[in-house]
């Protein structure tokens, strides 16, 4: 069976504004990838947003890291008095 190439159709259009310099470099990169400006700046960004979001909902620890952080989570939680306080004070909205 032969291999059907994926057609995929952008459906949103995104756009920049960026200085003269700024889009010089751009495109350089762009070059020195064999990409379009458009496919570089697209991937770059995707590559940093996924960084960022990587960050925020992934973290390693080594093993005996890990299990102190997990009796942590398994202990039952501390009572703090300020808290306690501030969670009884009644809301100002």
């Amino acid at each position: 069976m032969p291999h059907m190439a994926t057609i995929t159709h952008k459906e949103k259009r995104l756009s920049i504004r960026a200085t003269e310099p700024e889009k010089a470099i751009l495109t350089q990169a762009a070059r020195a990838q064999r990409t379009n400006v458009s496919q570089f700046v697209l991937q770059a960004s995707l590559d940093a947003a996924h960084a960022i979001l990587v960050d925020q909902t992934e973290f390693r620890l080594p093993p005996d890291q890990w299990e102190a952080f997990c009796q942590r989570l398994d202990a039952p939680p501390k009572s703090i008095p300020e808290l306690r306080r501030l969670f009884s004070e009644p809301e100002l909205f």
